[in-house]
């Protein structure tokens, strides 16, 4: 390494960092689908030369090829356990080429997963993941570490928790993403770069600034940002402009003077710190590297506030009787009934909305709309609900599915949703494309169920799923499903409880056909909030059609002795009448139980008629009001 540590030349000059490894990967033929952290050990020349490449273009500081190499990013590729063999050997590669000419950064990127409650990973097993990486990279040698291409502050905070964890004297460089749109606007998926300045720099790192999603101009506007709010060494890593796609490979094609220029800016600015990021080269970083020699860093000494941050406008959600009519008549204390609506496979969607339509002259308060189940391609959920509207009063209940739409299609589905006035919404997480009749089909699951959730309650007081003001708020009754037959209930408990935490303001269960399972589940589940709770039931129409639903369906379980019933009726008519008298006899029994406060059916094959039997026991049900305006109304 040079003579002088790496913090004494930062207090004393503007360093130079490299610039990209993917794309120098790329350009030498490795396509993308492959782990190019793991190409360290794979691909050791490779990679090596790519680092003697920069170290003679001039860069100050060389980064390691580890940038995705946490035990939750490599586990996509199944490479978790080897997550200790590819760090340490990326300190090596880059030590030997960096001799004494430059430092050598241990490159830390994020896990690449949302973190709880939005996500599925918990900050305690990002915190980890984090620790054991920085372990490896510290004890191989890095001279720093760099935290790079974060776009939130909590997962970044775990991670300099991490790395302080290991070693508290480790010198830290860190730098978040800002998506860039223009020079008066940022179109931001986590914090301002105000408030990500002046919070950062109460945590004690040497640098911290932008890097990644802009070109020169954005990482300019991001820093001029930053600059009148912190006195940190500021961080400036551009993309060498916008990726565009020429001949099937993606490129960048800024020029290197104009990346040069930039960088003099940066400086002028007052970064201490420059480098690229996606699509810089060595050439790029050598016409840098002259450019950033010419100026010197403006010093600036602000004023900072500490604690300050911008204050992000927060709504109280509407009022959830207000939300829809299903909400009022549900938190009103009536028993619902909701019946299961088939949207078409088909562009004819007649059936459906005239089956709403004398559900709706029964008395039936409301239909609700699958969206794909068992990964089926059929009519959107949110079109037929429309369609209903259109021919009758017929309110619905739309199912919404993580399975098919990311983060970005999902806030706006939700949006437009909640402008058309379809206010209820079914947070479920999907059956796995593999099941239905796509099987190819690629399976998004940026969120699940308890993720949605979440994110539909931050649109409900105004925010995205970032904690950015949207511009109003939504006013969505949201829903979860549960299955009290789970072959591991544990889970399923745990799972009840965390979408209740969530914000999940009803249930649907599946169907129960023996009314003990799902007693023994409300009993499991009394201790959490109690939020209204409609029973799944479903009138079984042959032997055929149970033995199919227990052996084949995903959580559908009949017991042995309804089955043995269907068995001894004899004909399918008969079969069909002992089906409907089980669907009854299960109603019947939980229907005045305190906690069940409306009933959810499914039609056999679009059979309402068979529902309309079914819920004839309703006349019989005797059971109090549970819910009120204000929502559970305890026992007394």
């Amino acid at each position: 390494m040079p003579e002088l540590s790496f913090r004494e030349a930062l207090s004393q000059r503007v360093l130079l960092f490299d610039g990209a490894m993917g794309t120098e990967i790329y350009a030498r033929g490795v396509f993308i689908n492959r782990c190019y952290d793991e190409l360290n050990v794979s691909q050791a020349d490779t990679v090596g030369e790519i680092h003697s490449a920069y170290v003679r273009a001039g860069a100050d500081v060389v980064t390691t090829n580890t940038f995705g190499a946490n035990r939750i990013r490599l586990g996509a590729y199944g490479l978790e356990t080897r997550a200790k063999e590819i760090n340490a050997t990326g300190v090596r590669l880059a030590r030997a080429a960096a001799k004494d000419k430059a430092w050598v950064a241990g490159s830390m990127g994020p896990t690449g997963a949302l973190l709880a409650p939005v996500g599925k990973v918990a900050p305690g097993e990002a915190y980890q993941a984090f620790r054991e990486q920085a372990e490896v990279l510290i004890d191989a040698g890095a001279d720093l570490i760099v935290l790079e291409t974060f776009t939130h502050l909590a997962e970044l905070w775990q991670a300099v928790r991490a790395v302080r964890s290991v070693n508290r004297d480790q010198p830290i460089v860190a730098a978040m993403s800002f998506p860039f749109i223009g020079p008066d606007q940022m179109q931001i998926e986590g914090d301002t770069p105000e408030t990500a300045a002046r919070t950062v720099s109460g945590w004690g790192i040497d640098a911290f600034g932008t890097n990644c999603s802009n070109g020169p101009r954005g990482v300019q506007h991001v820093l001029e940002r930053m600059v009148n709010v912190t006195n940190m060494k500021l961080v400036a890593m551009p993309n060498a402009g916008l990726p565009q796609v020429v001949e099937g490979r993606t490129l960048y094609l800024a020029a290197p003077e104009y990346m040069a220029e930039h960088a003099r800016r940066f400086v002028q600015l007052g970064a201490g710190i420059v480098g690229g990021c996606c699509g810089t080269t060595p050439e790029m970083i050598k016409q840098m590297r002259s450019y950033v020699r010419s100026v010197t860093a403006e010093r600036r000494t602000i004023a900072v506030e500490a604690g300050v941050q911008n204050k992000v406008p927060v709504a109280e959600p509407k009022p959830i009787a207000e939300r829809s009519e299903f909400a009022r008549r549900l938190y009103g204390g009536k028993f619902c009934v909701s019946v299961e609506l088939d949207p078409p496979r088909g562009v004819d969607a007649q059936k459906a909305v005239e089956g709403a339509a004398m559900l709706l002259q029964a008395g039936i308060d409301v239909v609700n709309i699958a969206d794909g189940p068992r990964a089926v391609a059929r009519m959107g959920p949110s079109a037929l609900a429309q369609l209903v509207r259109a021919h009758c009063p017929m309110e619905s209940v739309v199912h919404y599915c993580c399975r098919d739409r990311n983060l970005l299609g999902m806030q706006m589905d939700l949006l437009g949703a909640n402008a058309l006035g379809l206010r209820n919404i079914l947070a479920v997480t999907g059956d796995p494309p593999k099941m239905g009749t796509y099987p190819d089909a690629t399976a998004v699951f940026d969120i699940d169920a308890i993720g949605l959730i979440s994110f539909i309650q931050m649109l409900n007081r105004g925010l995205d799923f970032s904690g950015q003001p949207v511009g109003g708020q939504t006013a969505l009754f949201v829903g979860a499903g549960c299955n009290p037959a789970h072959i591991d209930l544990d889970i399923e408990v745990a799972r009840f409880g965390r979408k209740i935490e969530a914000g999940a303001e009803f249930f649907f269960s599946q169907p129960v056909f023996d009314p003990a399972v799902l007693l023994h589940f409300l009993e499991r589940t009394d201790s959490f909030k109690k939020v209204p709770f409609l029973v799944g039931i479903m009138p079984l129409v042959s032997l055929r059609n149970a033995e199919f639903l227990h052996n084949e369906v995903p959580g559908m379980q009949v017991p042995s002795v309804i089955l043995d019933r269907l068995r001894n009726a004899g004909d399918r008519d008969a079969q069909r009448e002992v089906g409907i008298q089980c669907a009854q006899e299960a109603l019947r029994e939980v229907m005045n139980h305190p906690r069940i406060a409306g009933t959810y059916v499914y039609p056999p094959f679009g059979s309402y008629k068979a529902v309309l039997r079914v819920v004839e026991v309703l006349k019989d049900r005797t059971g109090p009001t549970h819910f009120g305006p204000d929502g559970w109304i305890e026992h007394v």
